[in-house]
């Protein structure tokens, strides 16, 4: 009988990198990028010192980066999502598809929420505006954050962090 367990969720870790990064206390710069995947800037910083240490001194900043574009090839790779389901099979595939159209929509949902309300919304008023769960709107809110469609701020009085829409303001 063949067993059908799903691959295991890939991973490097962004705490890992940074330990290999001071690596080059002992003048072994660019293992960190090694371990990323980076195999030429890799080798590059190894021989040219961390690009003189300007290269390897900018990468504590690129690290967390770096990590996440390595893990993302990773599960690209193995055919898994970003939580470590298979994406081969047809009927995970679709949920997966079928949960960024549902991201999508309560995204739709929050714009017009927010509409609403202003140009401003906190997590309470959204739960009660789409009906979605705390976990997906404040995950949602804060994909919208990193994407630069809204802002966020503490109300002055009550202290509840609320999210600006900017177009909307």
């Amino acid at each position: 009988m063949m067993n059908h367990e799903p691959p295991q969720k890939p991973e490097t870790k962004v705490s890992s990198a940074y330990i290999l990064w001071l690596a080059c206390l002992l003048q072994l710069h660019g293992l960190h990028r090694l371990y990323n995947g980076k195999v030429f800037t890799g080798f590059l910083w190894l021989f040219t010192l961390g690009l003189f240490g300007v290269g390897q001194v900018i990468d504590l900043v690129l690290i967390p980066n770096m990590v996440d574009e390595h893990n993302t090839k990773l599960r690209a790779r193995l055919g898994v999502s970003e939580v470590g389901v298979p994406l081969y099979q047809a009927v995970v595939a679709t949920s997966v598809i079928n949960l960024k159209q549902t991201r999508s929509q309560l995204m739709m949902k929050l714009l017009k929420a927010a509409d609403n309300r202003g140009g401003t919304l906190s997590v309470t008023q959204a739960v009660m505006d789409t009906e979605a769960s705390f976990a997906e709107v404040e995950t949602t809110l804060k994909e919208m954050l990193k994407t630069g469609y809204v802002a966020i701020d503490n109300h002055p009085d009550s202290g509840v962090v609320i999210y600006h829409f900017l177009e909307l303001s």
